[in-house]
């Protein structure tokens, strides 16, 4: 006998319906049905205690196994989070009591602490989206309206993300919208290798990668122009983006990742319109408008003025002396022209849109 009881999400995949009785392929009809039986849950209080091991049983202390890397690559990610349930439910904590208040007015900006957080916690299972909830509500903030609503809702992206991996589980690898599956891709290892290492060239989106391989996470506002990025003016498949997301992410989850690159790339549910793609500089000017982020990520480029941390190759050559930055030694230039590359997506893009 199999039993499911929920506790990684508010919602089983199956529990919300269209009209149809079919999936949800638009977030926010799904939200919209999710808000309608959306109620601060009863937790289960845990075990007084567990019931012993079976006798007979041998182990290993688990220093023995040998898991950490000879190379203590790995530090920034000790120095970064504290793994396990109680680093979990003092996250929350202090999350909910602090910068829950203005997460709708903050989340979007990479140099402060804005986020939760929460999401490797929240992978891993070291804490659930009940847990989250009833904490918020307990603070006495409604969940569907003022301060904690844009929170909730994006715990709601992380519903919506299991609800399609359920019903649409080849989306993992292939596209959710066929006709991409004829799209021209390039092929262009150097490139690739230049997003991974954080070497493109433009200031946001190297300091993100930078970010990813140091800490294990990756600013969701960043997240998006890098795969914007990577997808668009590359051209590079996104399942390249989800591979590297997927071994470099604390929070490496199959479901959000798969949704966040489909949504990015615009081949999948609910996903962003194809010709919409993110201008990295723009981004950086409107949500690092210090340019505080890029400092601290890339800091070859830390005594730029704000004006041109975000483009350094238009920075005149006396603005570049004065800083101390010498393109293509100190910090590369951009490995692809903006304007050019979205030119040559939207071309591609009419290649397959009027596929069935």
């Amino acid at each position: 006998r199999c039993e499911v009881v929920a506790g990684n999400l508010l919602f089983e995949p199956w529990d919300l319906a269209t009209e149809a009785n079919g999936p949800y392929r638009v977030f926010s009809a799904y939200w919209r049905r999710a808000v309608a039986r959306l109620a601060v849950p009863e937790l289960i209080p845990a075990p007084e205690a567990l019931p012993p091991l079976p006798p007979g049983l041998s182990g290993l202390p688990i220093d023995a196994l040998g898991l950490l890397p000879r190379s203590r690559w790995d530090a920034g990610l000790a120095r970064a989070w504290t793994p396990g349930e109680a680093g979990a439910l003092a996250r929350a904590r202090a999350f909910v009591d602090g910068p829950l208040a203005a997460y709708g007015q903050r989340r979007d900006l990479p140099a402060v602490s804005g986020t939760s957080r929460l999401s490797p916690h929240l992978h891993f299972g070291e804490i659930g989206p009940r847990q989250v909830v009833r904490l918020i509500a307990e603070r006495g903030l409604p969940l569907d309206d003022g301060l904690a609503e844009p929170y909730v809702r994006e715990l709601g992206w992380r519903e919506f993300a299991y609800h399609l991996i359920h019903h649409f589980p080849h989306t993992t690898d292939a596209p959710l919208d066929g006709r991409f599956t004829a799209f021209p891709w390039q092929d262009d290892a150097a490139q690739l290798a230049a997003w991974q290492q954080g070497r493109t060239g433009i200031p946001l989106i190297d300091a993100g990668l930078r970010e990813l391989w140091a800490t294990g996470w990756m600013h969701n506002r960043v997240r998006m122009a890098a795969a914007s990025l990577l997808t668009k003016n590359l051209r590079l498949p996104w399942q390249a983006g989800a591979r590297w997301f997927w071994d470099t992410l604390v929070d490496a989850d199959l479901a959000s990742n798969t949704l966040g690159w489909q949504w990015t790339a615009g081949c999948g549910a609910d996903a962003a319109p194809y010709f919409r793609i993110f201008n990295p500089v723009r981004q950086g000017e409107r949500f690092d408008p210090d340019g505080d982020y890029v400092r601290r990520w890339c800091p070859e480029l830390a005594r730029l003025p704000a004006r041109f941390i975000h483009q350094p190759w238009a920075a005149p050559a006396n603005v570049l002396a004065e800083a101390g930055v010498r393109l293509d030694s100190d910090y590369p230039r951009p490995i692809v022209d903006l304007a050019a590359s979205r030119r040559a997506a939207l071309a591609a893009w009419e290649t397959i849109k009027g596929r069935a």
